[in-house]
């Protein structure tokens, strides 16, 4: 109560000392371009403003969104889809109380021998907008993504099946259609980029609502926020919540300059951050789409991370040193029959330096299948060239199938044995090793048995069983060598040692921060 008494004072206050001020007939405040009042005492003239309107806008904004929301919202669509989900076996689902175990039955698996399918309907819903008379409409890939059903709903009412016509995961784009013509439809803008500080306008269905407009600005230009590389979003203020996706961002011209995708929420609500993919990538990946095409990626078949300033460090490189490590190399993908090898370094590509691991991604994924592609890399300090031929990139669940993830559980590691390293003990491989922590047979190196928690290790916390294969670009089959990698990095006076590691998702390269020496 007592902020509540202060605020509730501070205000009786400021009403007071205004109505003093005001007393003598004449107040300014800032930006408010009060009059003298020349004919009562206390009483302020406002500003005609613009043309006579009582509140003149800032110079570059517009009176209103009405007439561009008038304009745009017959071409913006609700769509609603059904979709097939498995439902757990052996629980019944009772409202208010989840899933509930039935007695007697097993729970998982797809049910007893001979019953029917355990697939219930799922429904959802989201955004896009036409983009031609004849009925092509664009939203997100994951809004249609595994549809057996695809609605769309028009601002006057009417409901059309739609068909899908092509996807891309990559950009999480998808172009799919409805049947008719003379269907009104917006434009991307090509011709022209948003500048941070330009308007925008969000169109949508948010939370199954539809026909929703909302205003704010671009806040940010090329977020590198996507997981998989592709898209340099437009962050925009604009609120953009569930059933967004899909739905277009729009000029204060009524250009479509973005394809509203994601948000970034602590709470699952809008809080004034949202991403939208640029135009110039919708259309040039809709385009494709629209005429029947797959959308096609160059590949090199290797996993990388951006070289970061620490990792730059523990190699001996200047910090300012930038490019994309090599943490893994596929066998007999291009990258490998060029002669790619695990911790190299890309410094460019085609004579173009390479900053992060996401540029080497976009510039390879320009690049047609067959391409010839002039990487530089840097390895043991050396600069070399390497001429690679890009090849096809896989889908993406191809690419995740290929990562070989274990869904089985790990067993509980017995006492630990090896030896201590940096808070860390360490041991070669065995086959019960291997057996315990579902290591491969292609894996070689040394695995972690335990953490000290309070060791540089533990505050990373790497796990045990983590395998580390190499360790300041060389590689590691015992603890011994694991050591010597360790106390060489110490003896050259470098805060830390690179390690590459195996996870259940792919190697990782990490920097194990160096204790200090007594």
């Amino acid at each position: 109560m007592l902020k509540r008494k202060e605020f509730i004072l501070g205000a009786a206050v400021g009403l007071s000392f205004a109505a003093v001020a005001t007393a003598g007939g004449v107040i300014s405040w800032p930006g408010a371009h009060a009059a003298p009042a020349a004919q009562a005492a206390g009483k302020l003239v406002p500003s005609a403003g613009a043309a006579g309107l009582a509140f003149a806008p800032p110079q570059g904004a517009p009176l209103s969104f009405a007439d561009i929301f008038q304009q745009v919202a017959p071409a913006v669509v609700q769509i609603d889809v059904k979709t097939r989900v498995q439902r757990p076996a052996g629980v019944l689902q009772i409202p208010g109380f989840g899933a509930v175990p039935i007695p007697g039955r097993p729970r998982g698996g797809s049910g007893e021998e001979g019953e029917d399918d355990n697939s219930t309907t799922a429904l959802g819903a989201g955004s896009g907008f036409l983009i031609s008379a004849d009925g092509f409409i664009v939203t997100n890939n994951h809004v249609v993504e595994n549809a057996e059903e695809i609605k769309v709903k028009f601002s006057d009412g009417r409901e059309l099946k739609a068909r899908l016509i092509g996807r891309d995961e990559g950009t999480d784009l998808a172009v799919i259609k409805v049947e008719g013509e003379a269907f009104p439809f917006v434009s991307f803008e090509e011709s022209a980029a948003p500048r941070v500080g330009d308007w925008v306008i969000a169109v949508g269905n948010p939370f199954g609502l539809g026909g929703t407009a909302t205003a704010g600005i671009v806040s940010a230009m090329s977020r590198d926020i996507d997981p998989v590389g592709y898209n340099e979003y437009l962050q925009i203020d604009a609120a953009i919540n569930r059933g967004n996706s899909g739905g277009p961002t729009f000029d204060i011209y009524g250009r479509v300059i973005g394809v509203n995708t994601a948000i970034f929420s602590p709470t699952g609500g809008s809080v004034g951050i949202g991403f939208a993919i640029p135009a110039a990538t919708a259309k040039s990946v809709t385009d494709k789409l629209m005429r029947g095409e797959t959308v096609e990626r160059g590949y090199l078949g290797v996993q990388i991370v951006s070289l970061s300033s620490e990792a730059a460090a523990a190699l001996g490189l200047p910090e300012n040193t930038k490019g994309a490590l090599v943490g893994d190399v596929t066998a007999d993908g291009p990258a490998d029959k060029a002669g790619m090898k695990i911790e190299d370094i890309v410094v460019s590509v085609n004579g173009e330096a390479i900053d992060s691991s996401t540029e080497l991604t976009r510039r390879v994924a320009r690049a047609k299948v067959g391409d010839a592609l002039r990487l530089e890399v840097l390895r043991d300090g050396r600069r070399q060239t390497l001429n690679v031929r890009a090849g096809r990139r896989p889908s993406e669940a191809e690419l995740r199938a290929g990562l070989g993830e274990d869904e089985g559980e790990q067993a509980t590691p017995s006492a630990p044995a090896g030896q201590a390293v940096e808070g860390m003990t360490v041991t070669g491989i065995t086959p019960a090793l291997r057996q315990r922590y579902s290591i491969p047979e292609s894996v070689n190196g040394v695995v972690v048995t335990a953490v000290e928690p309070r060791s540089k290790a533990g505050q990373m916390q790497m796990p045990a069983g983590t395998v580390i294969l190499r360790a300041n670009n060389r590689s590691v089959s015992s603890a011994a060598d694991l050591k010597a990698a360790v106390d060489a990095a110490k003896a050259a006076g470098r805060p830390g040692v690179l390690l590459l590691v195996r996870t259940p998702n792919g190697n990782s390269s990490v920097v194990l921060e160096l204790s200090k020496s007594e």
